[in-house]
């Protein structure tokens, strides 16, 4: 089944996207039966892992569980990213798209970044409550509202400009890079037995950039609607 050209133009460009194993690899996801819409509800299973594995990263004290959580974390992120990658790919080049894939690839990447922000807010220095900035703001919460806030501005510019905005600084791809940075951090200091601001640094600089993403798109979402830009086809 063709997919509808508005469902291409919201393709975020990935330089991935071109490489080898990627095409050998959704050729393998087609050929197995395995659906795109499939692919997109399985990146919110790897991202509910990611949050189970930060929300139980504070009560490990041996070094195999202090291992097993942090990486866990980090391959279940890897493997969110993975699929989304993966149902654009089967749907597109694999020629297995369907009338609603655009409902499947959108709406369970927004569950997978509450998902697994919540969880990173839970799991910082062993701490019981939330990670917080300045002891105040609930860094998790605070980055998955500006995760979504992020998306639903992509989507109105598109709906208004008929162009989908991909920028960042913390657009999807950059947020899960800074995250996976603070994590590794974060349990080299727990393997250490040092103070632990890992996570801390991820979300704020998330949360900070994330702020910074919106207001980009926002203005430029309005300096196109000044100029007159009309909607694309």
């Amino acid at each position: 089944m063709s997919v509808p050209e508005e469902h291409l133009a919201s393709r975020r460009s990935l330089k991935s996207r071109d490489t080898r194993w990627a095409h050998a690899l959704a050729g393998a996801l087609a050929r197995s039966g395995l659906t795109p819409n499939a692919i997109s509800l399985l990146s919110v299973f790897f991202a509910a892992g990611a949050m189970v594995c930060f929300m139980v990263a504070g009560d490990q004290t041996s070094v195999p569980g202090i291992l097993a959580v942090w990486l866990g974390a980090f391959v279940c992120i890897q493997l969110r990213l993975l699929c989304n990658l993966m149902d654009g790919m089967v749907a597109v080049e694999g020629g297995k798209g369907s009338p609603v894939g655009a409902i499947y690839n959108d709406a369970p990447d927004r569950v997978a970044d509450v998902l697994i922000m919540v969880g990173a807010g839970y799991s910082g220095a062993g701490d019981p409550g939330v990670v917080k900035l300045f002891h105040v703001i609930p860094l998790g919460w605070c980055c998955a509202v500006v995760a979504v806030w992020t998306a639903y501005l992509r989507v109105l510019g598109a709906s208004l400009t008929g162009k989908h905005d991909f920028r960042g600084p913390m657009a999807k791809q950059h947020r899960m890079a800074v995250l996976c940075g603070g994590l590794l951090i974060e349990m080299i200091q727990h393997l250490a037995g040092s103070d632990r601001w890992g996570i801390l640094l991820a979300l704020t600089l998330i949360f900070a950039g994330g702020l910074w993403t919106c207001w980009r798109r926002l203005a430029l979402m309005a300096q196109a609607l000044r100029s007159g830009e009309k909607p694309g086809p």
